[in-house]
């Protein structure tokens, strides 16, 4: 810090000392206040103490403690804002570390003691508790001041924080509350000149040895300076005095921390990911806001250290060499940075060398690299608020508009703003008063209007955004009744607009529908826009109307919870029967309703979406009366005859914003009070045009998102989250409408329309059937059939896609036609071909409508049961016909209870082998019917397998080896004459030889016939020399010969060992022959003179078999 300023010698003669230093600080009820007192009140408000004593040669010792008593500050509200974040934990649960809470604690705890004032200089102590087995700890505090603001602060506890620390407040407040108790002297220089040269020795020497370690050196050193003449100390007229107050050039503003205000920052922006730090840095925008209402020049003072901090966020560089946009906590931060910046440069009573000096740093922020620009396509040269608006031109030109722009960061609007001024004198007039009406002459020289046709005025000349940037500025600054005459001005003008906007819209309705289509009149949205217009308007007008206890306004931080919001209609003036409240839902419908094109990129996308919500609950926080909803139903249907110009009229623009958000509200709010309009208000908002192809009327769809990939602005990053905002608005109808079937059939059609998302569309249907069958009431069955009828739009949307969610969508819907009736499912049983696969309908459709639940649920007759059997039956043979392969099987199952219906199944399976059945689904088959006791079927069907099977020498474990197995078995225990049967295709499928040889054992372990199947004979066993067996044999030896001759001709000595075992398993095989030693012999000879190249073969083939 920089040392104190030489101060002014004190040499004239002080007044007698004034007996009670607190006299006249406060007065009873009912007694004027001393003139003296009520004149050094404005003194120390306005005037440096210097000033005072170069104005005036002598000033009585009783006026200036008059002065230096009121130069303190009077109002707690200064203290509370310099001690509390106005940060509230995400639990919401009160934080009693807040500075001015734990400092208000202390003043009521007795721990204030020994407060002395010595003319600009307050201090004191604090006695703090210790904690549990700590002593008590004992701070001294010392404050100094200067025309009712704090300017310094010095605490024993050393505590770094943004704001005051507990013991400064505890100190202030005690000086405020208590102010007579507080010891009160002169600067200690008026002391000191009432000395003479023994007392001032005495003082100084007492001075000296009470704190001579500390102060010794100094002393010393100063008293060799003075001794020295021409020293510079000797060359300063009089002595710096701490406690005289500020001088006539010094800056008069309450103290700051700015390091501390840097490194806060710093901090919470490297911890930018965690919901904590954006809160924080989100309170610490609001306290620069509150600041600014309170007029403090620390509230520009604090955003340039905090936009300092923000620009040099290492993060910025590191999004901007990657390519990647920051993330969206960020976003908003700087969002609300720049809008910050707009209300300080738009100040209404800031200098004009302040003004310049904040240009200067912004332009030199915005031409920095990492500077981040503002999303979104919205421009800075807007039209101007007119009384007249014709219809924007073509999107090929708006595309120019926007494509001529210049690189604008979100520092781009403040710099504009410092263009603007508040010296007009028609806005002049407007702020002055509530009933400022027109002038004889009518536009006071202008040539736009003034005022409408009613006489209230108008504010045109400028872009709508930028009008409603005047009001939050006004507001920001504390000005809250000028911002509520300008926030009404804009109503009327954009009211006069709306008028004239609906006129031209009459002029040219018939040739726009004629077209089906529009240009979008509003390519720039006021929902979503950087400047928030419909949000400043909107809450400068709630506020004016909002009821709030003033300990809650006056301290932010002492409420435990947050209390829910109360409204009151304040009335216009000028307007009779016209509210504030009224006027804020008005334009707060007219943003939300406008029609208007999306804007460019993901976040400025997002921005809209959460722009439109927050409006929205303000909306909801208003409690609706009958005034409030007469408000509703006009502006209802004035949105619905808008035209081009509103997001409900009859013909939209392809890519404007969807309105189903704020039809939903609307929607909600009309329906108890006017149903019909509720209902035609949210049909029409159902529309979402960017997903409409451009096919004629009637045409289905290819893909439903087709036309999102071939519309030419293909940006639309939030899609999937304005088609669940649709999904939310059909839902709520449809709820709605339970009972009445005119508007359900209403309701159902628009969902068929505009809703081409099939699991949304799923889910509405999945809702209506919820909310059609109550648990304690009886179903409604219209309802019900809509949500059978959006399963079935389901089902055909899905088809020929096909996603993961198909089987469990298939048996909801089964499970919704049963709660309607046996009709309905049979229904969907008998035109399955253009909803489910054969697979589904065979294997879901079929089996589920038809299980034992399903028929007890139904409580069917008997005649009316075997109806619905019938049915599933017929359909389980159309599938099977359909996709033989996967429901063949299903539809025997189902159909084993009817001959007929099973006979046909089963001529199904036969036809299909023919025609490329596979093997493995008919093995399946032949095992089933093996399991039903029909054996020579299952034979049948083996054979039909077998012929068309394949296993090559080397596939010892094919898959179809185990059914291969089975048939075997299964034609051994029908009998010798099955077996001979299909021995020929066993050999001809089967060139395995280990697997023919174990077929062979197995038939020979026992007479044909005597299995579980077959009929008892008494026979032996068949041998390996006689038909059928023979041929087997033979060719389980030629396998094993070509095998073998396969196997050495690429075979590696590590596989040695496996060939020697195969060649034991052969010589088993070749044994089972009458001659087969002999045959071996020759085979392994052969293989010795082919092979003799091999020795080391060969010789383990002569050691294993001679």
């Amino acid at each position: 810090m920089d040392p104190p300023a030489a101060k002014r010698s004190r040499g004239y003669p002080a007044g007698p000392e004034e007996g009670d230093a607190g006299a006249g600080a406060v007065r009873g009820r009912g007694r004027p206040e001393a003139l003296l007192d009520l004149s050094a009140k404005r003194v120390a408000e306005s005037w440096a103490f210097e000033q005072v004593e170069e104005r005036f040669s002598r000033v009585p010792e009783p006026v200036q403690k008059r002065i230096v008593f009121w130069s303190f500050p009077r109002s707690e509200r200064e203290i509370c804002m310099y001690s509390s974040l106005g940060y509230q934990s995400p639990e919401g649960e009160h934080d009693a570390r807040v500075p001015f809470t734990r400092g208000l604690h202390l003043l009521q705890s007795g721990a204030v003691d020994r407060v002395l004032q010595v003319g600009f200089h307050l201090s004191g102590n604090i006695r703090e508790p210790g904690g549990p087995g700590e002593p008590e700890r004992l701070y001294h505090v010392s404050i100094s001041f200067d025309r009712c603001k704090i300017t310094s602060v010095s605490c024993g506890c050393d505590n770094r924080d943004l704001f005051y620390c507990a013991h400064v407040v505890a100190l202030s407040l005690y000086r405020i509350r208590h102010a007579r108790q507080v010891e009160l002297r002169l600067p200690i220089s008026e002391t000191l000149s009432q000395m003479n040269r023994d007392q001032l020795q005495k003082f100084v020497q007492y001075l000296i040895s009470a704190h001579h370690t500390e102060v010794l050196p100094t002393a010393q050193r100063l008293a060799d300076e003075i001794l020295l003449l021409g020293s510079e100390i000797n060359l300063v007229h009089g002595a710096p005095d701490p406690t005289a107050g500020a001088g006539i050039e010094d800056a008069n503003c309450w103290h700051l921390d700015e390091e501390q205000i840097q490194e806060q920052v710093k901090q919470l922006l490297s911890n930018g990911g965690y919901y904590g730090a954006s809160q924080q840095l989100r309170s610490m925008f609001c306290k620069v806001r509150e600041m600014l209402r309170m007029r403090d020049s620390n509230g520009a003072r604090m955003l340039i250290l905090m936009t300092e901090q923000f620009l040099q966020d290492p993060r910025l560089a590191l999004w901007q060499q990657q390519g990647a946009g920051m993330t969206d906590k960020c976003r908003q931060l700087w969002d609300e940075l720049g809008a910050l910046w707009v209300c300080v440069v738009l100040s209404p009573h800031c200098k004009p060398e302040e003004r310049a000096s904040w240009l200067q740093l912004l332009g030199k922020w915005d031409k920095l690299d990492v500077c981040p620009l503002e999303e979104g396509n919205y421009s800075f040269d807007r039209p101007s608020l007119q009384p007249t608006m014709a219809l924007s031109p073509g999107p090929e030109e708006e595309e120019e508009m926007v494509a001529a722009g210049s690189r604008h960061t979100v520092f781009g609007r403040a710099l504009q703003a410092g263009s603007l001024h508040w010296s007009d004198t028609h806005l002049q007039r407007i702020l002055a008063s509530d009933c400022y009406g027109p002038s004889l002459t009518g536009h006071m020289g202008s040539d736009k209007p003034t005022f409408d046709p009613q006489g209230r005025p108008l504010w045109l000349g400028e872009p709508f955004p930028t009008a409603c940037a005047r009001v939050d500025t006004l507001r920001a600054h504390g000005y809250p009744r000028q911002a509520l005459r300008l926030a009404g001005a804009i109503v009327n003008t954009l009211r006069l607009q709306r008028r004239h906007q609906l006129e031209s819209y009459k002029q040219q309705k018939k040739e726009l529908l004629q077209k089906g289509s529009t240009c979008i009149t509003n390519t720039e949205g006021w929902v979503g826009h950087p400047l928030d217009p419909i949000g400043c308007l909107c809450r400068a007008l709630l506020e004016a109307c909002r009821l709030e206890e003033e300990t809650l306004a006056l301290y932010p931080d002492s409420g435990p919870e947050k209390r829910k919001v109360a409204y009151q209609h304040v009335p216009v003036p000028g307007s009779p029967g016209e509210s504030y409240l009224a006027l804020a839902l008005e334009v707060t419908l007219l943003g939300l309703g406008q029609q208007r094109a999306l804007p460019e990129g993901l976040y400025a996308q997002d921005k809209v979406v959460r722009n439109e919500e927050q409006l929205l609950t303000l909306l909801e926080e208003v409690e609706l009366d009958e005034r409030l909803v007469q408000v509703l139903r006009k502006q209802a249907g004035l949105l619905l005859e808008g035209g081009p110009f509103s997001g409900f009229g009859e013909v939209l623009f392809r890519e404007s914003v969807p309105m189903h958000t704020c039809a939903r509200y609307l929607f909600t709010a009309l329906l108890p009070h006017d149903p019909d309009l509720a209902y035609r208000l949210a049909l029409r908002a159902m529309r979402l045009p960017v997903l409409e192809t451009a096919l004629p009327a009637g045409e289905p769809h290819p893909n439903p998102l087709d036309s999102v990939l071939s519309n030419r602005f293909p940006r639309w990053f939030i899609l999937g989250h304005l088609e669940t905002r649709q999904c939310e608005l059909a839902s709520s109808m449809l709820t709605a409408a339970k009972g009445d079937p005119k508007w359900l059939h209403a309701v159902l059609g628009s969902i068929q329309q505009n809703i081409h998302s099939p699991s949304l569309l799923f889910k509405l249907a999945q809702d209506a059937c919820k909310t059609a069958t109550p648990a304690s009431a009886p179903p409604d069955t219209t309802l019900l059939g809509i949500a059978l009828e959006l399963g079935l739009q389901v089902m055909r949307m899905t088809l020929s896609t096909m996603t993961w969610r198909r089987r469990e969508m298939v048996r909801w819907l089964v499970s919704c036609a049963t709660e309607i009736g046996p009709q309905a499912l049979m229904n969907i049983m008998q035109n399955w071909y253009s909803l489910f696969t054969p697979v589904e309908a065979a294997t879901i459709v079929a089996v589920t409508g038809t299980t034992h639940a399903t028929l007890l649920r139904l409580q069917l007759d008997a005649p009316r049961r075997e109806e619905l059997w019938a049915c599933a039956r017929t359909l389980a043979l159309q599938c099977a016909m359909k996709d033989p392969q996967n429901c063949a099987l299903p539809a025997l199952t189902l159909c084993e209870k009817n001959h007929a219906a099973f006979e046909a199944a089963y001529q199904i399976v036969l036809d299909a082998a023919a025609g490329g059945l596979g093997h493995a689904h008919l093995f399946t088959v032949a095992r089933y019917m093996e399991h039903r006791g029909l054996p020579l079927r299952a034979y049948k069907l083996a054979t039909l397998a077998l012929a068309q099977l394949s296993i090559a020498f080397n596939q010892d474990s094919h898959p179809a080896v185990n059914d291969v197995l089975w048939a075997c078995s299964l034609s051994h225990s029908l009998g010798r004459h099955e077996l001979s049967a299909i021995v020929p295709l066993i050999i001809r499928s089967i060139h395995c030889a280990p697997m023919l040889s174990d077929i062979l054992r197995r038939w020979t372990l026992s007479a044909p016939g005597l299995g579980p199947l077959g009929a008892r004979r008494a026979a032996k066993p068949l041998g390996t020399d006689r038909a059928p067996l023979c041929q087997l044999l033979d060719a389980a030896v030629a396998a094993y010969i070509n095998t073998s001759h396969s196997r050495l001709t690429h075979i590696s000595p590590r596989h040695y060992g496996d060939f020697i075992e195969f060649l034991g398993k052969a010589r088993e095989t070749f044994l089972l022959a009458p001659d087969g030693h002999l045959q071996f012999a020759q085979f392994l000879e052969n293989l010795k003179q082919t092979y003799k190249g091999k020795k080391k073969l060969m010789l383990l083939v002569r050691e294993r078999f001679g």
